[in-house]
């Protein structure tokens, strides 16, 4: 009975003493999440799942565990505001993965992202085509920061009362790293043979010149080679 007891109040106690801490370091982890913050939220979760699964862990370990490496993560944090370089350490630094509206292709090798991660990214910025993006920013904690070309950020034509054409499709990536994507160039009503008339039209050769092409909305090609 006495073993049903002090586990009734490890889980208390280990509920409690997370809630304090997650209230006291949980707005960066949520807001600013960086591979530092991310360690930190998996450390002090099991510590609390040790403490309150094994018996013999003592509860005082658990806690005094749980509140040494929070004093930690407020001294380092400290550190970090006085010290840019330590700050570029623990959340890194932001990467520009397009400018002036071109694929920075060794920049997304650093970051070990794809075309294919950076459209999914656009797509969650509402943007469809690179061809609207003048930049775009991959920042530390993961998010897509985008700033579109002058144009597409400002009055759209609902504002104008300009009458508005349906769209025959969304723009879709038909060539990635020199590969075609034959799924959407079948979805669009295309042939490789159409595509390679399309190439030659803009002087390029091969298919596998071209880093990434884009079917607009209006039925051009967006083209950036190698």
């Amino acid at each position: 009975m006495n073993e049903i007891y002090e586990e009734i109040l490890r889980i208390f106690l280990g509920f409690f003493v997370l809630l304090i801490l997650t209230r006291l370091i949980g707005k960066k982890q949520l807001g600013q999440l960086n591979i530092f913050t991310y360690i930190t939220g998996i450390v002090i979760g099991s510590m609390a799942a040790e403490m309150i699964i094994h018996n013999d862990v003592k509860i005082i370990t658990g806690i005094l565990g749980m509140g040494i490496w929070t004093i930690l993560i407020f001294i380092i944090e400290f550190v970090s505001l006085k010290s840019g370089k330590i700050r570029n350490v623990l959340d890194g630094q932001p990467a520009i993965v397009i400018k002036k509206g071109l694929i920075q292709y060794k920049e997304l090798k650093k970051m070990r992202l794809n075309i294919d991660d950076l459209t999914m990214l656009l797509r969650t910025n509402n943007v469809f085509s690179i061809k609207d993006v003048n930049y775009a920013i991959l920042e530390p904690n993961g998010d897509l920061s985008v700033l579109k070309i002058e144009g597409e950020q400002q009055i759209t034509k609902k504002d104008m009362n300009v009458k508005l054409e349906n769209i025959k499709n969304i723009p879709s990536e038909i060539i990635v790293d020199g590969k075609v994507v034959y799924k959407n160039l079948t979805e669009l009503g295309k042939t490789e043979e159409w595509l390679n008339n399309e190439l030659k039209v803009k002087n390029i050769s091969s298919i596998k010149d071209v880093l990434y092409a884009e079917l607009q909305s209006d039925g051009s090609l967006y083209i950036q080679e190698m």
